[in-house]
């Protein structure tokens, strides 16, 4: 039997990157799948297709993670169309990098809001419905979160306050059978990646124990692994996925 099979999974930021990877895993293992994009349309649609072809019940939404107003709307959109939500990925996400001195006030509040505070608009209208049948929640973090980043203040604080919202949630709705765990994941191959010149790669390879960038699909495992029964007595954890960078 798949590992997610008759799961309805609920992924923010789902038509790129790791957040493509992690809706393709979870339906080759058997969940339903909604996922949103905000600009990325036309990857959306292909995804929605390719998935349809297979067989799975999966839908794509335009929807801002980090608007209050349209979490609660997208939330709504989903339970209507699949019934329940059994798993949330919280993995959108973006970067608006410059050194501090440089730094404005909307790009400060650009990455807060689509990385943190679209964690808690997803999360907060989530739990109402998941409280009837328990639940994964999974919060895509990052290492940087962990380490800093010298021209990411914005994004290491958005990561960083991951931690602290998937240990306190992990407390609160422990006792209606809903888990929340945190992923952070370090250098891995996506397009952001793609973008730095082979010397930046180099430097990073250096201090990776494993030698190596990971893969989105090492991501998507991880996510697999932790919205699946088999994780059923895991909560409030932080996992990453780094090659060891971090140890």
């Amino acid at each position: 039997m798949k590992l997610l099979q008759d799961k309805v999974a609920l992924i923010t930021g789902g038509s790129r990157g790791i957040g493509t990877s992690i809706v393709r895993r979870f339906a080759e293992q058997g969940a339903q799948v909604a996922f949103t994009y905000f600009s990325s349309e036309a990857p959306a649609q292909a995804i929605e297709a390719e998935l349809a072809q297979t067989g799975i019940k999966a839908k794509a939404y335009k929807s801002d993670a980090g608007s209050y107003a349209g979490a609660e709307e997208l939330v709504k959109a989903v339970l209507e169309d699949f019934g329940r939500i059994d798993i949330l990925v919280n993995n959108a996400g973006i970067t608006q990098d410059t050194l501090m001195l440089r730094m404005t006030e909307a790009q400060w509040d650009r990455v807060i809001d689509t990385n943190l505070k679209s964690v808690f608009n997803l999360t907060k209208h989530v739990l109402r419905p998941m409280m009837r049948t328990g639940g994964s929640i999974i919060n895509m973090s990052s290492i940087v979160g962990i380490t800093g980043n010298a021209g990411q203040a914005n994004y290491a604080a958005s990561k960083a306050g991951i931690f602290g919202f998937t240990k306190s949630i992990a407390k609160e709705m422990g006792a209606r059978n809903i888990r929340c765990n945190a992923v952070a994941p370090g250098f891995i191959e996506t397009d952001m990646t793609e973008q730095l010149d082979e010397k930046t790669k180099a430097a990073y390879l250096t201090n990776i124990p494993l030698k190596r960038l990971g893969k989105a699909e090492e991501v998507a495992d991880l996510c697999v692994f932790l919205g699946s029964d088999m994780a059923a007595y895991i909560s409030g954890q932080t996992i990453s996925v780094c090659g060891a960078l971090t140890t």
